[in-house]
This record gives structure tokens, sequence and C-alpha cells, in this order.
């Protein structure tokens, strides 16, 4: 498909099937996650792929609480991507300093939706998370106490009869101006 029907068709998507993750579909989510710019080419990300049954069952289970319980579709996901920050070169933290701006979030969700899309395009559901319990989850994949976790991805097949929503957006006029505010 053409990329604006893949931006199109991309959604969350919050229910899975029990069929199981192809590994070269996974590989290749992460290979077009790893081609994404960043500030000075310094990539300050890392994927861990949990699917392992047990152990992502455990994560899911910190992407929802008694009183959250938006997430826990999550235990249904097959895969969990968890995505932490990682160092930036020396030449992006001067100049994130100097700056005021945080591009190592940019490129964050540059890459997330690098692997977003080419799930979409493997036919494949994802769901970016960001609401979920740091310390645990850190705890469960061995992530060193000074990194930090920027995102959770669920990937997984949605069921045969999920529906494709209609994006709401604002308007091209509302979002968009040429040449002045």
């Amino acid at each position: 498909m053409n990329f604006i029907e893949l931006v199109k068709k991309r959604q969350s998507v919050r229910k899975y099937s029990d069929k199981a993750v192809e590994k070269e579909k996974i590989e290749r989510c992460l290979e077009a996650a790893r081609l994404a710019p960043s500030a000075s080419n310094s990539q300050p990300w890392k994927f861990i792929v949990v699917d392992e049954p047990e152990l992502k069952n455990k994560v899911a289970k910190e992407t929802f609480d008694k009183i959250a319980i938006f997430n826990k579709f999550t235990l249904e996901a097959p895969v969990i991507v968890v995505i932490t920050l990682e160092k930036v070169k020396l030449i992006t933290q001067l100049g994130q300093r100097i700056k005021k701006r945080e591009w190592k979030l940019i490129d964050i969700g540059i890459a997330t939706e690098h692997f977003c899309l080419q799930a979409e395009e493997e036919e494949l559901g994802t769901c970016m998370l960001g609401w979920y319990n740091e310390k645990p989850i850190k705890k469960l994949l061995n992530i060193p106490d000074k990194k930090s976790i920027a995102l959770i991805i669920s990937v997984g097949y949605a069921p045969e009869n999920y529906k494709h929503r209609e994006k709401t957006r604002k308007s091209k006029d509302i979002i968009c101006s040429y040449n002045s505010y």
C-alpha cells in the first residue's frame, strides 16, 4: 500500500487474537525503528522484545492496576516491546541544554512510529503505552537503574472482527498555516 494509506490504516489496537507473532515480522519492525533518524545520529533507544509468555504477562500486569485498568488488554498481546532511553552523543547533550529541548524524546517517538508503521505493513496491531509501573518492569527485564523506560508497545494480531475506526483529527486549516501563525 502507499504511505498515506498505511498512515490512515494504522491505529491503536486494544484487543488481540491468540495468534503468535512471527519473529521475522518483529525483526522487520526493529529494522524500521533502527533506521529512524535521530539528533546527531545518537539513536538513543534500546528495544527489548518480550515474547516469552510468562515474562510478557508479568510485564503486562505492570501496565495497569486496580484503578487504572485501561491497559488490561496488554495481557492478550503476544509481544510487548519496552523501549529504553539511552545516552545521546555529547553534541546532542549540549544542544539539548542550550536549546532547552528534549530531542531524545522526539527521537524515541520517531523510532517508535517507524516500528508501528512497519507493524501495520506486516498486518500486526500495535498500541503505544505511556502508562506503566516503571520500577517493577525494570527489575523484571534487568534494566539498569540509571536507564529509564520511554515507551512500551503491545504487538499482536487484532481479532478478525476488530473494527477499523475512522480517524478523528483536527482539520488541516486548524493545524497548519503558511508563512505566519
